[in-house]
């Protein structure tokens, strides 16, 4: 019975998705046109994810270790269990900011119109694309631009609970650098609510925890050691993370 009830509500969260993706969609269009209006764009997208989500049940408690500062460009980096946490992560880091993400979200019936404007598509499989992706992040970051990207590049479904996976080198790179701080994000249990895209347990409404770790300043990091920044990042993530 709680199976059944949880695809029921995956139904229903996809039904609110399409409604209000079909009515935002002219406004996004427009504002995804020109890089000028891509703040507007941002916006638009951050308002989508809260009413979505406060229709399908599901709300967000964010708990910062300390605040962060107004108007810092910073390198968001999150773990990814499911499909939420771009909502969470479009919330959190509030009007000036882009992702980096998979090159198949260029064909997505809803994420398409980012990852071919304000966002960057990448094919991992490709270096010459990767070398491109994080050029382009580069600019963005000195541009003022946060980023926002999952370091371990997808979604495992390995395992049920989810286990974070290795962390590919390329952010921790970048942020030394450009120079840019990191914040490690842990979103602590949003696969409870929604694990991937909800295919196989469906979803529920409930609440997710979301636990953002103080930023680390890189300007005293030297590139050969983006290895080490990337073993603290994960472990830091992983550190606040519920595994049962």
């Amino acid at each position: 019975m709680i199976q059944i009830l949880r695809q029921l509500h995956r139904y229903y969260y996809l039904f609110v998705l399409l409604c209000l993706s079909l009515l935002y969609y002219p406004f996004m269009y427009l504002a995804a046109s020109k890089v000028r209006w891509y703040g507007y764009l941002n916006r638009l997208r951050i308002s989508h994810s809260q009413v979505s989500s406060f229709l399908s049940g599901i709300r967000y408690k964010f708990m910062f270790e300390e605040p962060l500062l107004p108007g810092q460009t910073y390198i968001y980096c999150a773990n990814h269990s499911s499909n939420l946490d771009i909502m969470i992560m479009c919330i959190l880091a509030k009007r000036n900011f882009h992702f980096m993400g998979k090159e198949e979200l260029l064909n997505h019936p809803i994420l398409k119109i980012f990852f071919r404007s304000i966002d960057i598509p990448v094919n991992r499989k490709s270096r010459i694309s990767a070398f491109r992706a994080f050029k382009k992040a580069g600019e963005n970051l000195k541009a003022g631009r946060s980023l926002v990207i999952f370091p371990e590049g997808r979604i495992s479904d390995d395992h049920y609970p989810p286990r974070l996976i290795e962390f590919k080198n390329g952010p921790f790179r970048l942020a030394i650098e450009n120079n840019i701080p990191i914040v490690p994000v842990s979103i602590s249990n949003g696969w409870k609510l929604l694990w991937d895209d909800g295919r196989k347990y469906g979803s529920r409404p409930g609440r997710c925890d979301i636990y953002v770790h103080k930023p680390i300043f890189t300007q005293d990091l030297d590139v050969a050691e983006d290895a080490i920044l990337k073993e603290k990042v994960f472990h830091l993530i992983d550190s606040k993370i519920e595994h049962t």
